[in-house]
């Protein structure tokens, strides 16, 4: 049976009104969450950075900062409540240039080869740095965001190199958990999934395949405090977005979990 005109127009605008309203609901939700850091109800929030898109990077919806958000911070959060005794509260999004962001310890931030932090931004998280603050990057692939990354670290500590961090002395490796296995932390899509999550399974897992070494590095202030954890060729991220789905793999997401909670009492004690 054929639809008639007025049936199909009338599905036509449905499908573009359900697209507007998704939009707005989504640049609704970003606007919130840019406002929504303000002052601190518990001793630890998942607090996550937003920046703006390199304009060769544009992407529909809040940006690329928002990766994984919000399932990410509230699967860790609810593990590090379970883990340890420091109390957790909601997540938070927060921009450089919010006062709030001095009242967060540890930083966020997810697809930094495709930020394009503005001067002011990387003056205040220079700042943030400086003042004890703890940032952990994570989700960036290759020598083409690795580039981008790598600049705006020029940038912001011009006479600090990146190194390696060391799997033997490094405390933040061993502050609750000893981690000496550096296995790769890989996104879903990596697996198999796809970039929609559950769509693009073919059924089982294909393992990792195709994807460059992964590294852990960082930046060091004088005194040899780890300033910026970067997990290079790695998908933290995902690893705590995808722990309730029993297609990713378990110690992946175990391992991921040691990761951050070692980040955050590390950013919480020094």
């Amino acid at each position: 049976m054929h639809a008639r005109p007025g049936s199909l127009l009338r599905r036509f605008m449905g499908l573009v009104c359900s697209l507007v309203l998704g939009g707005a609901i989504a640049a609704v939700s970003a606007q919130h969450a840019s406002r929504g850091a303000g002052a601190p109800t518990a001793e630890f929030h998942f607090a996550r950075m937003i920046y703006t898109d390199s304009p060769r990077n544009q992407r529909f919806g809040p940006g690329w900062w928002a990766q994984d958000w919000p399932d990410a911070e509230v699967h860790f959060t609810q593990s590090l409540d379970r883990l340890t005794r420091i109390d957790a509260g909601q997540g938070v999004a927060v921009e450089l240039t919010d006062d709030s962001l001095f009242d967060y310890p540890w930083l966020y931030a997810t697809q930094v080869g495709y930020w394009d932090l503005s001067d002011e931004e990387v003056a205040r998280l220079r700042e943030y740095l400086l003042r004890g603050g703890f940032l952990m990057v994570d989700d960036f692939f290759g020598e083409r965001e690795w580039l981008p990354f790598q600049e705006t670290m020029a940038r912001l500590f011009p006479d600090r190199p990146i190194r390696e961090i060391d799997a033997d002395t490094d405390e933040i490796l061993h502050v609750l958990y000893d981690i000496d296995k550096f296995t790769q932390i890989p996104g879903l899509r990596h697996l198999g999934g796809g970039f929609g999550g559950r769509r693009g399974r073919r059924g089982g897992h294909y393992g990792v395949q195709g994807l460059p070494e992964p590294y852990w590095r960082g930046i060091y202030d004088d005194d040899g405090r780890l300033m910026i954890a970067m997990n290079f060729n790695q998908d933290v991220g995902d690893a705590w977005e995808h722990a309730d789905d029993s297609f990713y793999p378990a110690p992946m997401t175990a391992l991921a979990y040691r990761f951050g909670v070692n980040y955050v009492v590390y950013a919480m004690t020094h």
